[in-house]
């Protein structure tokens, strides 16, 4: 699966911008620490605005994934895609256009992400892709994309097979090293290459699933399970 790269409307908050803008095509989730004296605010505020930029995940042609959870670093910026054709004809929360699922594990995903919704208010979506073999940005409106949405798109064109856009109101409530975290752990290219595609994306969904069931606090979220 490769990672969705499209040109859109939604981006990951940060302490400055609202989410609205598309999320690009990169994995990692950073914080960024307040500091006291006025100049070292001001390079962390640059440092922030930087990763930001970098965050921007799976819904955008202008960065591309390539990113290793010790740094940012950037890749050829691919093209965005919008192909409606390749979405299915009814509501699903899981679409898989790359093949990885097999039916037992779409309907077991989808009735977890039913679950969450209900528990919790927030939605989850995945999406199976091979860039550029996606629906891309077609699936804004199709899922009716919003701040209490999680868009995971599992696509490892760069490595990394775990992608995230996050909304403001999730944002708010989940750390963003928790992202970068979960990614780490069932994202990278020797666990999903031993294990299976299809393995790090039900593994990925239970985490979150467990994450955004932790009541909100210091300590949410602090482990990937």
């Amino acid at each position: 699966m490769s990672l969705l790269q499209l040109h859109s409307h939604f981006q990951l908050r940060n302490s400055s911008t609202r989410f609205s803008r598309a999320v690009a095509s990169a994995s990692c989730v950073c914080s960024h620490q307040s500091v006291s004296t006025p100049k070292s605010s001001k390079v962390d505020r640059l440092i922030s605005k930087f990763k930001s930029n970098s965050l921007n995940f799976a819904l955008s042609g202008t960065l591309a994934l390539a990113v290793a959870f010790s740094g940012v670093g950037f890749a050829e910026a691919k093209v965005g895609v919008n192909k409606p054709e390749l979405l299915p004809k009814e509501f699903t929360t899981v679409i898989d256009v790359a093949g990885f699922l097999s039916d037992g594990q779409e309907k077991r995903l989808a009735q977890e992400i039913d679950s969450i919704e209900k528990d919790t208010g927030f939605k989850l979506r995945v999406l199976a892709q091979n860039y550029p073999d996606t629906p891309g940005l077609a699936i804004k409106d199709f899922w009716q994309v919003d701040d209490r949405t999680i868009v995971f798109v599992a696509d490892p064109t760069f490595g990394n097979i775990l992608n995230f856009n996050v909304g403001e109101t999730v944002d708010l409530d989940i750390p963003r090293s928790f992202w970068s975290r979960l990614a780490g752990k069932y994202g990278n290219m020797f666990y999903w290459k031993e294990k299976g595609e299809d393995a790090s994306v039900e593994a990925a969904v239970m985490a979150i699933s467990t994450c955004l069931r932790e009541p909100v606090g210091a300590n949410n979220c602090a482990e990937v399970k």
